[in-house]
């Protein structure tokens, strides 16, 4: 896939609404994720400049909606992307609830139209649908759910879904509405994308894989007429040096223990996702061979479902490879790292001055102890290195 890469490029953060730590698949580390703690981690992601944070969705998240209308309020330039779940939800109350956060937010909202690939879930949510009939349901969502909030009033009758007069009564602040995310690697989903969606999300597959996937997502959007942005969620281990970094990985899984692999790799061979399945066979839930391209490690993935894989080493080497995610299209990064306060502080500060952002950190003009930053020498002199120059 060749496509001329985008000048700048948008870097989100991630909300850990479903737990944080020191390390992955354990008490030990762990640490409570309560209304103080996320304020702590947004506030961070809107003064050192990212351009969002994705808010996760599912029974073992806090409720992503009530979350963001918390933070939006003691935020002030950062963007919120937030799930709707077709078939868990109408389109008509979906579109109304976009509508009032995106006004309340000023125009911050996001939204990340979630499928759901787990059946077992699905069905505690009362979803009795195969994987075809919840992308039906998912296509005929959106053709509601967008044209309502393009201003229209609408009747619509579909096999899953039927309106009569639905209208929104008070409009966006984004023209239409706030942008459309989606992920999925099924042929269905595919084409819900190219029909509908704004931004086309991957997880981190080695370069040549997204390469091949999203050749096959934007040829099919072409055939619809219509241009999609691209986007990839990974998590991200960086510092100083490479061998700190690649230390840094293995302590992240240092506790885990082949029995709660299994656990995991059980829950997740259960679903029926595509992009979960691809990303279960980057490891098979095997510890053994987790670098599986140039700093890329899958280690994550041995327990948590969806996103697994991590950019791992120095901030010139997660640097180039971000660039080279960005040499085939792709302009929307979310990442994440553990403890998520913690990381956002150090990817912002080593990685994020090496790219180009869209977005800056907040301004130190006409603030107490303004730059440059770091502690005063001796009392009277400043320090002339800057951090991010490290």
């Amino acid at each position: 896939m060749t496509v001329q890469a985008a000048e700048n490029i948008n870097i989100f953060w991630f909300l850990p609404t479903h737990g944080d730590g020191r390390y992955l698949g354990t008490t030990e580390g762990g640490r409570p994720v309560d209304l103080p703690y996320l304020q702590q981690v947004a506030l961070a992601a809107d003064s050192l400049g990212y351009y969002g944070v994705l808010i996760p969705t599912g029974k073992s998240c806090e409720d992503s909606w009530l979350v963001a209308a918390a933070l939006a309020p003691i935020t002030r330039n950062l963007r919120y992307l937030v799930a709707v779940r077709p078939g868990l939800q109408p389109p008509t109350l979906a579109a109304r609830m976009a509508a009032t956060l995106d006004r309340l937010s000023e125009g911050r909202l996001l939204i990340n139209v979630v499928t759901g690939g787990d059946p077992v879930e699905n069905k505690g949510d009362g979803i009795f649908l195969s994987h075809s009939e919840r992308y039906e349901v998912t296509h005929e969502f959106l053709e509601v759910y967008r044209r309502l909030l393009a201003g229209e009033k609408v009747d619509y009758r579909g096999q899953h879904i039927q309106v009569e007069g639905a209208e929104v009564l008070f409009p966006t602040v984004q023209r239409n509405g706030p942008p459309l995310y989606f992920g999925g690697s099924s042929e269905q989903a595919i084409d819900v994308a190219a029909d509908h969606i704004d931004a086309y999300l991957t997880w981190g597959e080695p370069p040549a894989q997204v390469a091949e996937k999203l050749a096959v997502v934007k040829a099919r959007a072409e055939e619809k007429g219509r241009t999609l942005e691209y986007g990839i969620r990974l998590h991200v281990i960086v510092r100083e040096t490479e061998d700190e970094a690649w230390a840094a990985a293995d302590k992240l899984i240092a506790h885990l223990d082949d029995d709660t692999i299994a656990q995991a790799q059980q829950i997740f061979s259960r679903m029926d996702s595509t992009g979960q399945a691809r990303m279960s066979a980057l490891h098979n839930g095997n510890r053994d061979n987790l670098r599986i391209a140039p700093n890329l490690w899958a280690g994550v993935g041995l327990v948590r479902g969806g996103a697994g894989t991590a950019l791992v080493g120095n901030p010139q080497q997660v640097a180039e490879r971000i660039r080279e995610y960005q040499a085939l299209g792709i302009t929307h990064f979310i990442f994440s790292g553990y403890p998520h306060l913690e990381e956002a502080h150090r990817f912002a500060e080593l990685v994020m001055p090496l790219l180009p952002t869209s977005t800056q950190p907040r301004s130190a003009k006409g603030q107490l102890n303004t730059g440059p930053f770091g502690e005063t020498i001796g009392g009277a002199a400043r320090p002339v290195k800057q951090v991010s120059a490290s």
